[in-house]
Formats: C-alpha cells, structure tokens, sequence
C-alpha cells in the first residue's frame, strides 16, 4: 500500500500534501494584504450570549421570535479527527469532524447578530483545518481567516445578514473535497427577527425541530473486496481520494452512519405536533421524502427571504446547501425520512425514522379488511 510521503511535522505544519502548504501560505497572505480597517461599530455594547452546541440530531435551545435587538452570540467548536464506523459490515472512516460529531452541530442565530466562533484544533490531531460559512460575507467565508493548526485556536467573529439555512464545512486549500466528504461539514440557521412567515405572511412555527445531516464516504477496498482500515488520516488520503474520484461513493448516511437514526435512535414526535427538519449536503445532490408525510412548508433551497412551497411529497436540495421542512404529524406510527434516491437510501444507508405517538384517524387512513384469502 502507498502512503503519503511526508512527516508527521508536515502534517502538523498543515501541509498534507505536495503544494498544500504554498496554497495555504498564498491564501492567507493575499486575505492580510486586502484587509483594511472599516467604519468602527458599536458591535463592543452588544449583548453577548454564549450558546451550549448540542450533537445532531438535536439543535439547542433558541428564540424563533428575536426578543431585543441584536447580540454577539457565542459559539465554541473544537475540531476532532477520530475513527467512526459506518455499519456493521467493518466499514470504517478516519472522520474529521466538528465537536466529534457527522454532521458538526447546527447553529442557530437571528438575521443582525453577530457570530462570534471560537474554533480549537485539537492538540492530538494531523492536519490543519479552518470553516468556511456559506452563510457569510468575506474572506472565502472565513476559511482564509480560521487557518489553525493542531493545537491552535482562532476567533472569527461575521454579522448574519442573510437570513436562512446555510452549510459550514472545513475548506483548506488542496484538501477540500477530502476534508468535507471525511464529515467535516455542518449547517447553521439564520432565523428572520420576526420568525418564519408562509407566503401569505402566516406564522409559520414548530414544535421541535431535527437536524438530519447526509454524508456520503467513499471507503477503499482491497483486491479481495474487504474495507480497508488506516492508523491515522494522513495515510487513508492517497487510496480514498481515489475512490473520491470515481464519483461512487461506498456510503450516504444520515448523520454519521447507517442506523444513526433509527431503531433506537429514531426521532420521535407526537400527533398534533409541528416538527422542524433541517437538512443539509454538502457535496452531493439529494431528494429528502418523508414517508406517510408531506412538506406542509418547505424552503428547499434553505432561503427565507424566498416563501416556501407547500404540500410537497419530495423536495430537492442541490450540494452546498441546506434546506427546512415543516411538518405536523396527523397520523402515529413509524414514518420513514429518506432520501428518495432509493437506491441510496435503502441500499446505502440514507434512512431515517420518525416515531410519532397518538391516537390513529380513520378518516385519513382505514384498512378495510386485512390481509386474507382470496
């Protein structure tokens, strides 16, 4: 097997590979040299709230409705490079990873506060990292500002101006595709100040809210057909960018693996309640569907300066983005949540289950008669 040929300084330098460290070193002295100061701001007499990040798929506590004018909210990430397994088959990944977690938490802020993030890269890890929000306005959305070595940490601090639903994922120079498909990638959700409207204005509000973050990995395998494992990420790189490359990827999950959100891990949700869920991709296209359901609201494309569309049976979200569908359940039982590729859902693992308690309605659904002989 080749590995890569290079040290572990090397990596620790943040230069994985031949050309990444010119790249980074280019990027980051061309972002100084246009950096000049702006009008001074009042950001400092702000209030300052420090928000707890919780694992997907839960999102932490939040307003819908802003109440006061706008804050600096608080953020903290560290970044963890740690092996995951994707099934019970033997596959497995060095993932990189915001918070230990496929996908990074979700972040939630209102339209005019400010993010103020404080991002660690683990002293036990390889390889520089650095975020990149597709949410924000400048310096390749932060990437070429958040370049940290393992055992650094940066502050970046971005006025949420467009509000939405919008991926964050890990964008050093030479090793971006490799970095978001290894799960370093998440979403954060810019609310309107006056909450969700429908498209005639309408309050549009939920109950709970889920966040499903799909992932696809591309594991390498030897000539006997097996998965291959690796003592560290650097030496995975070589045989998965290959792979990568093949556009095919071994796996799409929900949230980190297949199962991550069934069974036991399943969401949960009650009849009569309105449930939120967030969904992101930040590499390939998808086809959320909600079996037994409908997108009762649904912004596709994750923007809400944009009204959403209603009733839809699937909704389609390009790579890069994040979308929200709002739901409430009429019906219990087991609804599946899938990406409606099928064939990457029920064969590749991109499925997820949503239990809901309640009272069943004939009138919407009756089975007549069960089952018999002809």
């Amino acid at each position: 097997m080749t590995t890569l040929p290079v040290s572990r300084r090397t990596l620790l330098a943040g230069a994985a590979f031949a050309g990444a460290l010119t790249q980074v070193r280019q990027v980051a002295a061309e972002t100084k040299a246009v950096l000049t100061s702006a009008t001074p701001s009042d950001v400092d007499s702000l209030p300052r709230v420090k928000v707890k990040l919780v694992d997907p798929p839960f999102v932490h506590e939040h307003e819908q409705v802003a109440t006061g004018g706008p804050k600096v909210v608080e953020f903290e990430i560290t970044i963890h490079e740690k092996k995951i397994k994707l099934d019970d088959s033997g596959a497995e990944v060095w993932a990189s990873t915001f918070n230990g977690t496929v996908p990074g938490p979700l972040m939630v802020v209102h339209e005019g506060d400010y993010v103020e993030l404080t991002l660690i890269n683990a002293p036990t890890n390889e390889l520089l990292h650095n975020i990149d929000f597709h949410s924000s306005t400048g310096a390749l959305g932060g990437g070429a500002l958040t370049q940290i070595n393992p055992g650094e940490k940066t502050i970046l601090r971005w006025k949420a101006t467009k509000p939405g639903v919008f991926v964050y994922h890990c964008a050093p120079p030479g090793m971006v595709a490799w970095h978001v498909v290894s799960g370093m990638n998440g979403a954060i959700m810019v609310l309107p100040r006056d909450g969700l409207k429908g498209r005639d204005g309408e309050a549009v509000t939920y109950d709970k809210v889920y966040y499903v973050g799909e992932q696809d990995f591309y594991v390498p395998r030897d000539a006997a057909g097996n998965w291959k494992t690796y003592d560290s990420p650097g030496e995975s790189y070589e045989d998965t960018v290959a792979v990568m490359k093949t556009l095919t990827p071994s796996h799409v999950v929900f949230n980190g693996a297949v199962g991550a959100l069934t069974g036991d891990n399943a969401m949960t949700a009650k009849v009569g309640e309105t449930v939120a869920f967030i969904h992101s991709q930040a590499n390939r296209d998808t086809r959320p569907h909600l079996i037994g359901g409908h997108g009762d609201y649904v912004w596709a494309t994750g923007k809400f300066n944009n009204p959403p569309e209603r009733g839809l049976e699937t909704w389609f979200i390009p790579g890069g983005t994040a979308g929200l569908m709002v739901y409430t359940f009429q019906q219990p039982g087991i609804y599946a949540y899938v990406n409606h590729n099928l064939i990457e859902a029920f064969e590749l693992g991109a499925a997820g289950h949503v239990k809901v308690e309640g009272e069943w309605n004939d009138d919407l659904m009756k089975q007549i008669l069960a089952p018999s002989a002809v």
